[in-house]
């Protein structure tokens, strides 16, 4: 049963044991992520997110790639605790890559040079929206998630893999699941030391 807007809020948590085990049909997940990208904001309603889902196969793919470009840079002796998180990735039902689309960024700073410095600025924040409003519902509808930056790494892999336009630019990866066990407790910092009130 899907949660309500503010428990899906303060439950959303970073999930790294998850498995392939099935929780919304397909067509769902694809619904939530076609909902998220058409409602949720962007500065002068320019909608740079581009998001690529990945299912079966092309999950596996997606983190086998991950794997050997890691294998490359980390010590032999030292790899297999790289190896048990890949694979913990692996282990989900999917992977969302999250996008963000450069040459709608590069037309606006052409077009309103007064805020050139802040395009690249604001198509991050709507980046994380996008990431957000997904992972949250994802969250209220019984899927765990997390948020990776592997980006440099395997963007032209993934770029040249699933024929990603080259204005495309890798931004995060999220691998979803069921969860297979809980999060460890959340520590928050006091309230008043993080929100002004003046009325």
């Amino acid at each position: 049963m899907a949660k309500n807007f503010y428990e899906a809020v303060e439950q959303r948590r970073s999930y790294y044991g998850i498995s392939k085990d099935i929780v919304l049909s397909d067509e769902r997940i694809q619904e939530i992520i076609e909902h998220a990208v058409k409602h949720t904001p962007s500065a002068f309603n320019s909608q740079t997110t581009r998001v690529i889902l990945l299912l079966g196969e092309h999950h596996t793919k997606l983190w086998h790639i991950t794997k050997e470009a890691l294998r490359k840079i980390v010590p032999a002796e030292k790899f297999s605790s790289t190896d048990e998180k890949i694979n913990s990735f692996d282990a989900g039902y999917g992977t969302i890559l999250f996008f963000e689309d450069n040459s709608i960024v590069e037309y606006l700073q052409n077009e309103f040079p007064t805020y050139k410095d802040n395009f690249p600025i604001w198509s991050q924040h709507t980046s994380g929206m996008h990431q957000f409003v997904i992972w949250t519902a994802l969250e209220s509808e019984g899927y765990g998630a997390s948020l990776q930056h592997y980006n440099e790494l395997i963007e032209a892999d993934v770029k040249e893999e699933w024929n990603v336009p080259s204005s495309w630019k890798l931004i995060a990866q999220m691998p979803f699941g069921k969860p297979t066990d809980e999060p460890g407790e959340k520590e928050f910092k006091p309230l008043e030391e993080r929100v002004k009130i003046y009325k």
